[in-house]
């Protein structure tokens, strides 16, 4: 019964934050709808829209923290619209129901480890959003390079040349180059401005990029023709970066696998014979010999995927 009951509660949380994350994302694509036909219509500028947000209080109390900045940084730099508050209230809510869910399914030891599993999952998806991102912007800086140097060519100034690039280019390049031009509008330097960028999404062909635009800004020079060759060589290091990722794919797949394999198996087990977790974890020994097992599993899984990374 009590196992019935946990059970019940951890799958009533995981269907409120489902619902939770259903809400916000019909919120957000309604505010994009309404934003578009208005940039659409032919009546006037648009007005400003936004969403509603949820967990002010909870908000406000974490942005006055150290761990709230440096959330709401790592969220900046995702591209999520989310704040720190509503993260942090979707975080528990998830943890909560794979704690409740892993004790009813697997036996009360597994639920503090499933909830400290969940912590590093929801840190682990936002470094994985943040570097989605990060590989969809440098596959724009190709794209970025050659409109910039078309536009210098012409005879526009660099910071002109940066607010075209905002306007054709799509997210993620367009939206920081848009932060780009509002601070190089209200007298941000150049170097400054693009440094931001940097520091948001750190590669290596951005700060090549961002090196070549400053020194060209600084002490002029022929910044087409930099950018003609730059071009050229972003392209080359695109295509490179995605043999790079075909040929590594099936490693990548091999270190999720592993821990699959570990949970499956503890799944296996308790079916064939009920209760044999509970009365393994039941002893010191067997609390042991899980954690250990979990320890050789997660050391796997970080050397696969440190085998797997390799730096272009």
């Amino acid at each position: 019964m009590n196992n019935l009951v946990l059970l019940t509660l951890g799958a009533t949380l995981l269907a409120g934050l489902f619902v939770a994350l259903g809400v916000h994302a019909y919120a957000s694509g309604h505010a994009q709808r309404a934003a578009l036909i208005e940039r659409l219509s032919a009546s006037g500028a648009p007005e400003p829209t936004g969403r509603r947000r949820r967990f002010p209080a909870v908000d406000r109390r974490l942005r006055g923290t150290r761990f709230g900045r440096r959330l709401e940084l790592k969220l900046a730099t995702t591209g999520m619209d989310l704040t720190p508050g509503e993260f942090f209230v979707y975080m528990l809510m998830a943890v909560a129901g794979v704690w409740l869910v892993s004790a009813s399914l697997l036996a009360p030891f597994f639920g503090p480890l499933a909830g400290l599993i969940g912590i590093w999952a929801a840190n682990a998806f936002l470094n994985w959003q943040r570097a989605r991102r990060t590989e969809r912007f440098i596959n724009q800086l190709p794209e970025l390079a050659r409109i910039l140097a078309n536009a210098t060519q012409a005879g526009l100034a660099l910071r002109t040349a940066i607010g075209i690039a905002a306007e054709e280019l799509e997210a993620p390049a367009g939206e920081e180059l848009s932060r780009v031009a509002d601070r190089l509008a209200v007298g941000h330097s150049i170097e400054e401005a693009l440094g931001e960028i940097v520091d948001r999404l750190p590669s290596r062909e951005l700060v090549v990029l961002v090196s070549t635009l400053v020194l060209s800004a600084r002490a002029g020079g022929a910044i087409v023709g930099s950018l003609r060759n730059l071009t050229v060589t972003l392209e080359q290091r695109k295509e490179t970066r995605r043999e790079i990722r075909t040929q590594l794919s099936q490693v990548t797949v091999t270190a999720y696998l592993v821990p699959a394999i570990g949970l499956g198996s503890l799944l296996l087990v308790n079916a064939m014979m009920p209760g044999a977790l509970d009365r393994m974890t039941g002893a010191f020994i067997g609390q042991v010999a899980v954690l250990v097992s979990l320890g050789l599993f997660a050391l796997g899984f970080v050397l696969i995927r440190r085998l797997s990374k390799i730096d272009v």
